[in-house]
């Protein structure tokens, strides 16, 4: 990068060891550091940063999932933008080549869209037959969006009718992917952080299995749509200032299985149980 300094930082979720993109804007993040040790019992180290060091909620990830990345990353980097991804899922502008490795977003691709926008996301993932709610009832357990509306009822009200509109859709920004400019990231964080510490207090579904209990992230998927819709609401972001990235994914989806999964938890009333 001719000695650049560069103005974004993207953080990699990951928990294991895993190819990562060669590009600088790229920083490897080993979540759920705390506590993980190898088969020596050595303390766990993939050669990769940990979200267990300086200030960070580590200890969460069992149900905050790549959350505690983004937590890591809204504490302790200061760079004009700052985004998150996963090992397993990347932006990609161009289509390369057959490797997705070659088609995963550079900093080059990058730097001159930051004059113009304040968002980067994921294109949006569509469910067609089902609302975003109707989605997360027939796989999750409804009462974890419905306690949220009520916890956003009480501390933020203003969002409250962007909550009401997006959970209608058939459409969002998932993954908890985005890379946003500092302040907009500083301040999305600090009121998802407030609504999930508080849901964490609140809310007791001691019965869940291991897969259902990391319900934080999922939560999540769906309002940070919400407080994206009132802060274009209320024009402290214009719709023009959100560019959608494709997302390609690393290893090969079985959409049978995916597609299947999808239609019984629809129409049989079977919750999800693993990732796909």
């Amino acid at each position: 990068m001719n000695g650049e300094k560069l103005k974004a930082k993207i953080v990699i979720a990951t928990h294991k060891k895993y190819r990562m993109p060669s590009d600088d804007i790229y920083l490897p993040l080993h979540v759920g550091a705390e506590g993980k040790t190898d088969a020596e019992g050595n303390e766990l180290d993939f050669g990769y940063e940990k979200d267990n060091s300086r200030e960070n909620i580590s200890q969460l990830n069992s149900s905050f999932c790549e959350l505690t990345g983004l937590y890591w990353a809204w504490k302790n980097l200061d760079y004009e933008y700052v985004g998150l991804v996963h090992y397993r899922r990347h932006f990609s502008m161009t289509r390369k080549s057959n490797e997705p490795f070659e088609n995963v977003l550079t900093y080059e691709e990058l730097a001159p869209l930051l004059k113009k926008y304040k968002v980067f996301v994921p294109s949006k993932r569509k469910y067609y037959i089902e609302s975003l709610y109707s989605h997360y009832k027939h796989t999750h357990y409804s009462e974890q969006l419905d306690k949220t509306r009520e916890i956003i009822s009480i501390k933020y009200p203003d969002y409250l009718a962007s909550y009401d509109r997006i959970v209608k859709q058939s459409y969002g920004y998932m993954f908890n992917m985005m890379i946003m400019r500092k302040d907009y990231f500083d301040n999305y964080c600090s009121w998802l952080f407030d609504i999930n510490f508080k849901l964490n207090q609140e809310l007791e579904m001691p019965e869940l299995s291991f897969f259902q209990g990391r319900f934080y992230g999922r939560v999540s998927e769906i309002i940070f749509n919400v407080w994206l819709d009132y802060q274009i609401t209320i024009g402290t972001i214009k719709k023009n200032e959100i560019k959608e990235i494709p997302c390609i994914h690393m290893e090969k989806v079985n959409w049978w299985k995916k597609g299947t999964a999808f239609l019984m938890a629809k129409f049989l009333n079977k919750r999800y149980e693993g990732s796909f």
